[in-house]
């Protein structure tokens, strides 16, 4: 159990720093810090810590504190800040890497920082020392969990962490610098709501879940295709309609046919089609989709434009500027790319048109929304990078209309119950691993061991903050270099622990083994996971459909 500890709180005001380290409510003739806990329906307990001022102030830090009695056999998860981000089950003995060991000129040239939290989390190079963002638990031999989750992102993101040699766990407001005033908060921050609660990997998830009031979501699992490893942006109206007949003929079931990036002429600009790929326009494509039994489904990235995209030449006040005032960039994709202040009407009124053409003109009824992240690297003075992606997610969700929305590239907290599809893990490679020199980049990285361990990790998610995207399966003979077994592999956690089944193969082109493993998938989707476990390489998983228990072993 986490036994609470204390509250560690800094603040600037007047010019000077205060601090404060309490276990109980504390006030002064400037602020009132106010601790209190509370049980909630369905049972669990709340943490709630807020502060309440008579006057401006800045927020240094805002941290509570627990004792936590770790063992050698304690499975300890922390989620990862945003989709792609890896997130698996580790020991108490467990590390993890920043980017810290990459060459600073590479750092810079690509913008390894801008994909996760490099920017403002420190990592820890001593072992046990770990962190994630909104949720987590560690979890015991016999299978009981401790949880903890935040019940307030809109706020600011919680980093959790975990200090095993000394027996600490501290979960941290993601709010420093922010300024409390009576114009952007009324003198009040509602700071960190934490949910506990122990038992049943059920009974804490639906807990939480009930405590944050979300429901469970109404759309239903998918099966489908999309283009982009097949072909990444080397597609046309011709290989979108070879891959479509492709799906047609096999005579499989699938409710989903997307085309990913490469339709436009520049990411940003996702009005201007690339007339030589699709000279008759996306509508054209989107009706065979229809005509074929399916829904249309088109990538785009809304929060970011490349540079060398129209809106980055001709609309430069558009983009989020730090505070030196230089040009926000999101990484390194394309011919490099920027982020989107989605504060700046001009830039949602352009929002509003794009997502009204693709979803009432195009008629594209499935939109994979990607490079979320861009919305919020950098915080304001009166927002943190949590109410910038709340607001960011609450005007996509307004923007798409009856349109499904698939999120990718999101911090995940700020998908609940915001999305109907959501990427749990990063893009799956066409390789297992990548080459060595990549497997010491940023954690973002594609990767499809990383993929499926984040399949297996946070399958919990699914069916109550969203539907799971556990990115495709892959079974073809060509343009990979994965075994058998790792396509086996790869199929089978994501029919076990997805709701979303895609891939990028033309099933035209499959032979007898192909077709055995579409079998298998069949045979295996729909099962519910009772418990999973990985020691060294061995990923073990234990499931269940229509009252029978298996147990599946695969080398990761």
């Amino acid at each position: 159990m986490f036994r609470f500890k204390n509250v560690k709180f800094a603040y600037r005001a007047g010019g000077k720093g205060y601090t404060v380290t309490t276990s109980e409510s504390v006030g002064n003739a400037r602020l009132d810090l106010d601790i209190v806990t509370r049980s909630v329906y369905g049972g669990g307990s709340v943490l709630d810590i807020s502060v309440r001022t008579n006057s401006p102030i800045e927020i240094v830090k805002l941290c509570a504190e627990f004792e936590y009695d770790y063992t050698e056999d304690s499975r300890i998860f922390l989620n990862g800040y945003q989709s792609w981000t890896d997130s698996a089950e580790k020991k108490p003995d467990g590390k993890m890497r920043g980017i810290d060991n990459i060459p600073v000129p590479l750092t810079e040239r690509y913008a390894f920082s801008q994909y996760g939290d490099y920017n403002f989390v420190k990592y820890g190079r001593r072992k046990g020392r770990m962190h994630g963002f909104s949720y987590g638990y560690v979890r015991d031999i016999s299978g009981s969990y401790d949880f903890i989750g935040s019940l307030n992102e809109r706020d600011g993101f919680t980093i959790l962490r975990t200090d095993t040699k000394n027996g600490i766990f501290t979960a941290d407001k993601d709010c420093s610098g922010l300024k409390i005033n009576s114009e952007s908060s009324g003198l009040g921050y509602s700071g960190l709501s934490l949910y506990f609660e122990s038992g049943s990997e059920d009974k804490v998830f639906d807990g939480y879940f009930l405590a944050m009031n979300i429901e469970p979501p109404a759309a239903k699992p998918i099966s489908g295709y999309t283009s982009w490893y097949r072909h990444y942006q080397n597609i046309s109206a011709e290989k979108i309609r070879e891959d479509l007949e492709g799906l047609i003929s096999s005579g499989q079931n699938a409710d989903v046919f997307q085309i990913d990036d490469g339709y436009q002429t520049a990411v940003g600009d996702w009005l201007s089609t690339d007339a030589v790929k699709f000279p008759e326009g996306m509508k054209t494509t989107a009706d065979s989709i229809k005509e074929a039994g399916m829904i249309p489904g088109i990538w785009l990235a809304p929060f970011v434009c490349e540079e060398k995209s129209a809106v980055c030449k001709e609309h430069p006040d558009w983009i989020v500027r730090d505070k030196k005032g230089e040009k926000v960039r999101g990484g390194s994709n394309w011919s490099g790319f920027y982020a989107l202040d989605i504060y700046n009407e001009e830039v949602r009124e352009y929002l509003r048109q794009v997502f009204d053409v693709i979803v009432n003109v195009w008629g594209y009824k499935l939109l994979k929304l990607d490079f979320l992240y861009a919305a919020c690297i950098v915080p304001r003075e009166d927002k943190t990078r949590g109410r910038i992606m709340a607001d960011g997610m609450g005007l996509l969700r307004e923007l798409s209309g009856d349109a499904l929305i698939l999120g990718c590239g999101v911090p995940t907290a700020s998908a609940f119950g915001t999305v109907d599809y959501c990427r749990i893990g990063t893009d799956v490679s066409l390789d297992w691993d990548d080459k060595a020199y990549m497997q010491l980049m940023h954690r973002e990285r594609p990767s499809t061991k990383n993929s499926i361990l984040n399949s297996v990790f946070r399958r919990q998610l699914s069916g109550r903050a969203f539907i799971n995207d556990p990115d495709v399966f892959l079974l073809r003979d060509s343009n990979t270099s994965m075994t058998a077994e790792q396509k086996r592999t790869l199929a089978a956690v994501n029919a076990l622990c997805g709701g979303v089944l895609f891939t990028s193969d033309n099933f035209a082109e499959y032979g007898q083994w192909q077709k055995d493993m579409l079998s298998l998938i069949s045979r295996l989707r729909g099962s519910k996971v009772l418990c999973a476990d990985i020691d060294g390489r061995e990923l073990v998983i234990t499931a269940e459909k229509d009252g029978i228990t298996g147990i599946y072993r695969f080398t990761v």
